[in-house]
């Protein structure tokens, strides 16, 4: 991420973070307003959405399609009401009042410490379920259960793939980062450098956090995971390759709604060391355990982007 901060990039986080400092009630009547607009008025995606939707679950009748439609875009507009309201989470007091607000519990972190305690570094398959814009808060998210000790610290690293425009580029990151923004945190690194990044840290023991299901770019390797959500897919390699070729362990980020404003989050294991694996035999895995976590809540997933093309 570019480290330069103009004036305009200044005054639009000032500005997000005063609004996201108003309480998340406010932010979901917004949300409201929000969701039409998206949805009714500008009808963003709408056609991209009924097609992955009509593809993924041909039992549904039209209506049913429209009415789970409807569901996923007022869940969107949650997301969109839950990162403004993240912004203004900056600072102890920031991070007292993500606390407080219990929008994020982990479900199994003893276990995971167990995991991580036997493995020498370890990856975790995120995907577009739930709210992965909240995953900066994830230190502050079990709430006196035994604590992520690994969590909060510098050897977390978190993956995004650059946008194009480079004043969104820096607003938007910056807010995913902002309950360790006090902190310097250096671990958001770009896709594109994570090869080199892990190659001249691999003698240290870190998390890698990596957004797996995305369609693959025409520049990178594509790897088939056979039938996903009734449709042939294809992924790219990204974290399961770079645990392949460095013997790191691997877990599934599963995200489940439980209300309006509280996720739960499970660590499921995959593998203990993947070299001993393929990506393949991963990325089939990883994309079984979403499927199942999609069919359960279909519109706890993020449908507005061409998965299958």
């Amino acid at each position: 991420m570019d480290k330069k901060r103009t004036f305009g990039i200044r005054l639009t986080e000032g500005l997000m973070r005063l609004h996201g400092r108003l309480p998340l009630k406010y932010h979901y009547r917004l949300a409201r307003l929000v969701t039409w607009l998206v949805r009714d008025v500008f009808r963003y995606r709408r056609d991209v959405v009924m097609t992955n939707l009509s593809r993924s679950f041909p039992e549904l009748s039209y209506d049913g399609l429209k009415d789970l439609c409807r569901q996923f875009y007022d869940h969107f507009g949650e997301i969109l009401a839950e990162m403004m309201w993240f912004a203004g989470c900056r600072g102890e007091k920031g991070r007292k009042r993500l606390v407080d607000s219990h929008i994020v519990e982990i479900a199994n972190s003893a276990e995971f410490n167990a995991f991580f305690d036997r493995s020498s570094t370890v990856m975790l398959l995120n995907s577009h379920a739930g709210n992965w814009e909240l995953m900066g808060g994830v230190a502050q998210y079990d709430y006196g259960d035994p604590a992520l000790r690994h969590w909060d610290c510098p050897e977390v690293v978190v993956l995004y793939r650059a946008l194009h425009n480079k004043f969104w580029d820096r607003v938007i990151g910056d807010n995913r980062c902002a309950p360790v923004s006090d902190r310097n945190y250096e671990g958001y690194v770009e896709g594109r450098s994570i090869l080199r990044y892990a190659v001249a840290n691999r003698h240290r023991k870190k998390l890698y956090i990596f957004n797996t299901d995305q369609y693959p770019y025409w520049d990178v390797q594509h790897y088939s995971v056979g039938t996903f959500m009734n449709q042939p897919t294809e992924a790219m390699g990204g974290g399961a390759v770079l645990a392949c070729k460095l013997g790191m362990s691997v877990a599934y980020i599963r995200w489940e709604q439980t209300g309006r404003g509280h996720y739960r989050m499970t660590f499921v294991p995959l593998c203990d060391n993947a070299a001993e694996s393929t990506p393949e035999e991963i990325l089939k895995s990883y994309y079984a355990h979403l499927e199942e976590d999609i069919k359960a809540q279909p519109w706890n997933y993020l449908w507005t982007h061409k998965r299958w093309r």
